[in-house]
Formats: structure tokens, C-alpha cells, sequence
């Protein structure tokens, strides 16, 4: 494999999914997106890998990191997974199709 398949690779594999809930959704027609990415990626992977894979130019970005979330079921207790999220708004021309038509 060569260096920049390897590359490549390793900026899709920043991305994990998209989040999808309402307040995101109506986000969409503003061109702002949330996306799950691997919780050591900075700002500039995560626009290099959001440009590569969508073919879009990106304005700007925010991060955050959720933290870790106790969850109980009964009398048992157990965490579910932290993750970091980045907020991504796309230039004015660009969007990404998250939804297949159908």
C-alpha cells in the first residue's frame, strides 16, 4: 500500500457517523453538520477528512467531547461510550447528502 492510500485511509476513518437527531436535522438547511469523529482527531484531520470525502470546502469547525454517561438497568450500572463531535458548517455553495432518496 502507498503512503497516500494509507493516508486516506486513515481520514476516512476519522469519521464514524453522522448524528442524526431533530435539532441536527433542522441544522441541515443552514448547512451545519454533526458528525461523531475519533476522539483524538483535531480540527484540521477532521476538515481534511470531511473535504476528501465529501468533495466540500468546510468554513468552519467545532469540537466538543460528550463525556461518559452512567446508565442503570435495574441493579446494574454501566457506561455508555464517550465520543467526540464535530460541528461542521460547509460553505454557502456545498452540501452533503446525508438522506437517500427514495
Amino acid at each position: 500500500m502507498t503512503i497516500e492510500t494509507q493516508h486516506h485511509r486513515k481520514l476516512i476513518e476519522l469519521i464514524k457517523y453522522p448524528i442524526i437527531t431533530d435539532k441536527t436535522t433542522k441544522n441541515i438547511e443552514e448547512n451545519i453538520y454533526y458528525f461523531a469523529v475519533d476522539k483524538k482527531a483535531n480540527k484540521n484531520n477532521i476538515k481534511e477528512a470531511i473535504e476528501y470525502i465529501f468533495n466540500v470546502k468546510v468554513n468552519k469547525i467545532n469540537t466538543l467531547s460528550q463525556p461518559k454517561k452512567i446508565k442503570k438497568v435495574g441493579k446494574f450500572k454501566g457506561y455508555i461510550s464517550q465520543y467526540k463531535k464535530a460541528i461542521i458548517k460547509l460553505d454557502n455553495k456545498y452540501t452533503i447528502n446525508l438522506f437517500e432518496e427514495s
